[in-house]
């Protein structure tokens, strides 16, 4: 079969590992970006939250042989550090098993590394400042706009990949059509960025192979490790309202706020006020839409299922299009259109699903992590994980840490938990009879 080609539009993480994997299985790859290389970006702090890799990710990576490199720049992170109003500490760890980790990872950097892979092959090529104005999908004909001199440039390919996140001119361009359909749903709340310095002489502030959590009910902060010593903040507040980012215009506001609500913030964030104020509030918006494939164009990543941060599944699940995509193609070389229509079936609902987990997340870590109730459930689901390996796998464990479908997960989770109701109830019948028959025959 002669060398197919291959457009992306989109060079951040999804797309540039799609140009790296499609090239390595053998096609001709062209990647345009809107923006500058990022191999030569500036990096600004506050517009992106920082990221957590697991094992969906990780499988997409080791496909093209960085997964050990992505681990070398990441900090593993084991499980929850709550900080309570009174700066009192509880940890939560994430799986029964010690070596089951998260990973805190720069998106900037895995962003360079994947660029940079990609750029190594003969079989890729990057065009930085285009901006995609237009798609023919009848004709699988993109048009760009080279923000540098104002030239139209047209190109066609055999496939046309939309990884262009979630404001995707390719999913925009899709939406003429009488059956696409599209959801946007946005967040109440909003979030903003906050850089925590390494302590003095170096090493972490607060605990290392954590994510922080400071839940406060109908809103929270986090913080992420990097690889530094420092750590990536980040605050969960309504836009608008009682406690929201809009009550907060100077600096003794501010001061006064973290004082109450997060009163080990201060010590931790020497510049608290001014980098609280210089920012500015980002949505929190859910995208949904339907078909992923029209023609020979399909959309992967946040183009076509941009999710809330809650789970930290969005690049992951962007990660596991790209391989799945991948692997169809490969199992159909010779009939891309039921290789793009498979790719659909298998990810479209699991698509959803994250989705519907991620916001449900949110809640929990919001409103339920610090409740000694939810703390308990929490450590019985991981020993019941140690007394039935194989059988019992909490649904957090499943989604981050196995690669099994994310709506496979919830009918799994779903099932164990009527199961366990099932036998819970037969339990206490049992034990209820038993005190019976020894007061009757005692």
């Amino acid at each position: 079969m002669a060398t197919r080609s291959v457009v992306i539009v989109g060079g951040g993480l999804t797309g540039a590992l799609a140009a790296l994997a499609l090239a390595s299985d053998g096609y001709r790859v062209d990647l345009y970006e809107r923006r500058a290389d990022i191999r030569e970006a500036e990096v600004i702090r506050g517009r992106s939250i920082n990221l957590a890799i697991s094992e969906r990710g990780l499988t997409a990576l080791e496909r093209v042989g960085l997964k050990q490199k992505a681990l070398e720049m990441s900090v593993p992170m084991r499980g929850r550090q709550m900080h309570d109003l009174h700066g009192s500490l509880t940890f939560q760890p994430y799986s029964a098993n010690s070596d089951e980790n998260i990973h805190s990872i720069s998106r900037g950097e895995l962003n360079r590394l994947l660029i940079t892979e990609a750029d190594r092959s003969d079989r890729v090529a990057l065009h930085f400042h285009h901006r995609c104005i237009d798609l023919d999908t009848e004709a699988s004909v993109v048009t760009f706009l080279d923000d540098r001199n104002g030239e139209r440039v047209d190109t066609s390919g055999d496939l046309i990949i939309g990884g262009d996140g979630v404001n995707s001119a390719v999913r925009a361009a899709l939406t003429v059509s009488d059956d696409f359909d599209l959801q946007q749903s946005y967040l109440s709340h909003g979030y903003l960025e906050l850089y925590i310095p390494p302590a003095q002489g170096g090493g972490y502030r607060i605990e290392k192979n954590a994510l922080h959590i400071w839940p406060r009910k109908s809103f929270m902060m986090i913080a992420l490790p990097n690889d530094d010593g420092s750590f990536t903040g980040t605050c969960f507040w309504p836009l608008e309202g009682d406690g929201s980012f809009g009550n907060l215009g100077d600096a003794a506001q501010v001061s006064d706020y973290f004082e109450h609500w997060f009163p080990d913030v201060p010590d931790l964030v020497p510049d608290l006020e001014e980098q609280f104020l210089a920012a500015t509030p980002s949505t929190l918006v859910t995208v949904r839409c339907q078909p992923w494939v029209v023609g020979d164009t399909v959309l992967i990543g946040d183009a076509a299922h941009a999710v809330v941060p809650f789970y930290g599944q969005g690049m992951n699940a962007g990660f596991e299009d790209v391989r799945i995509l991948c692997e169809q193609l490969e199992t159909h070389p010779g009939d891309q259109r039921q290789a793009l229509e498979n790719y659909e079936k298998l990810r479209i609902d699991n698509g959803n699903a994250i989705a519907d987990l991620a916001i449900a997340n949110f809640h929990e870590m919001r409103d339920h992590v610090a409740s000694p109730w939810f703390q308990m459930r929490k450590k019985f689901a991981n020993l019941l994980q140690k007394m039935l390996p194989g059988w019992y796998r909490p649904l957090y464990s499943l989604v981050s840490f196995t690669n099994t479908p994310y709506a496979e997960a919830i009918e799994i989770h779903r099932r164990q938990n009527r199961i366990l109701c099932i036998g819970s109830i037969f339990i206490l019948g049992a034990f209820v009879w038993a005190v019976i028959w020894i007061v009757r025959n005692v």
